[in-house]
């Protein structure tokens, strides 16, 4: 009998007490009978201890007992999806999804549903519609923020499964990535062209419309840039004046014609004296350098009798070649017959000839 249940039978036993109690003295109870009631009294009480006694020897001991535990949930399930296509906020730019899809059956009484499949479904949708929001261009921090977002467990449109994803990918394919890259390095170029051309355009209407207005202008902006050289500024007046008028299409100004420069002449050519005609060399007749060559080359004298010989006998040669004008001039030039005998062993006799002169 444990403690606790002997405390409150001593209690139920004197509240019992103090009630008989009360009622005898109010019902003026002869004096035999108030030993009855105490005897009573503690006759119940006994009993009740006993009692409660018997129903606690029942009870089985603490260290028989279960504990209770949780109930485990039930295991999950995993299944692998690559290259998913789904859409991008710029048209024809697609991401290409991954992810590992988890779930975790809510309606386990029914057979009748596939949930790889619903849990797979549910993941795809939640994907898409942040993917139709990213630009391909993010594609990298598009991914980290989808992960995020799968990380949930959340129930399917049917409410029988629970799904998640791990494990996320999204990317774009390499041609769509070099596009982008190429499309992003021509939008820079533009970018870079159309600052160039505002700056020139700007510079143009600054030189047009303030500096090269009129001749003062010019003046005044020179001698702003260059406010130590006065007279460098009054020297080029003229020259402002033209780049002025130059570039408002009109004329110089008359009061600033007097300034301008004057063109210098072109420098005239130096007079060269023509070259005194040289004194003409006296023409030699081809047969008699052909005579002095075949001397030299003979080392003979021209009224040496072999000398002669073999002239004759080229001018036979010359006429067997059809070339008989030049032929008969070699033989006039040495005083040859024109047409000699055809085979001769004689020798002309020393002193006679075009050689008898001349040695």
């Amino acid at each position: 009998m444990s403690s606790g249940h002997r405390i409150l039978t001593v209690f139920l036993t004197v509240i019992c007490l103090l009630v008989l109690t009360i009622a005898g003295l109010a019902a003026d109870w002869p004096s035999w009978l108030w030993p009855a009631l105490g005897a009573v009294a503690l006759t119940g009480t006994v009993a009740a201890a006993r009692a409660g006694a018997y129903r606690g020897g029942r009870i089985p001991p603490e260290n028989t007992l279960e504990p209770d535990l949780p109930i485990p949930p039930p295991p999950r399930q995993e299944h692998r999806v690559t290259n998913v296509s789904l859409p991008s906020a710029v048209p024809d730019y697609d991401f290409l999804f991954s992810a590992t899809v988890r779930w975790i059956p809510e309606d386990c009484e029914s057979p009748h549903f596939d949930p790889c499949g619903l849990a797979v479904h549910a993941v795809l949708l939640r994907a898409r519609e942040f993917a139709a929001r990213q630009s391909p261009r993010s594609a990298a921090m598009a991914q980290h923020q989808l992960n995020g977002v799968l990380s949930v467990m959340e129930p399917d449109a049917s409410g029988r499964v629970l799904a998640m994803a791990k494990d996320v990918g999204l990317a774009l394919s390499d041609s769509d990535r070099e596009r982008l890259s190429k499309l992003s390095n021509v939008r820079k170029d533009e970018d870079v062209w159309e600052h160039e051309r505002n700056y020139e355009r700007n510079k143009r209407m600054y030189l047009s419309d303030d500096v090269l207005k009129d001749p003062g202008s010019a003046v005044v902006w020179w001698l702003a840039r260059n406010d130590e050289q006065v007279e460098g500024t009054v020297e080029r007046i003229g020259l402002l004046a033209q780049l002025s008028a130059a570039a408002n299409n009109s004329e110089v100004a008359p009061p600033f014609r007097d300034l301008l420069y004057a063109p210098e002449p072109d420098p005239e050519p130096e007079y060269e004296p023509a070259p005194e005609p040289e004194e003409e060399a006296a023409v030699v007749p081809p047969e008699e350098q052909f005579a002095d060559l075949t001397a030299d080359w003979l080392r003979l004298g021209r009224r040496d009798p072999e000398t002669i010989l073999l002239i004759s006998r080229v001018a036979e040669a010359m006429e067997a070649s059809e070339r008989k004008e030049e032929a008969d001039a070699l033989r006039r030039f040495f005083g040859f017959p024109e047409d000699p005998p055809l085979c001769t062993d004689e020798q002309p006799p020393r002193g006679e000839g075009p050689f008898a002169d001349g040695g």
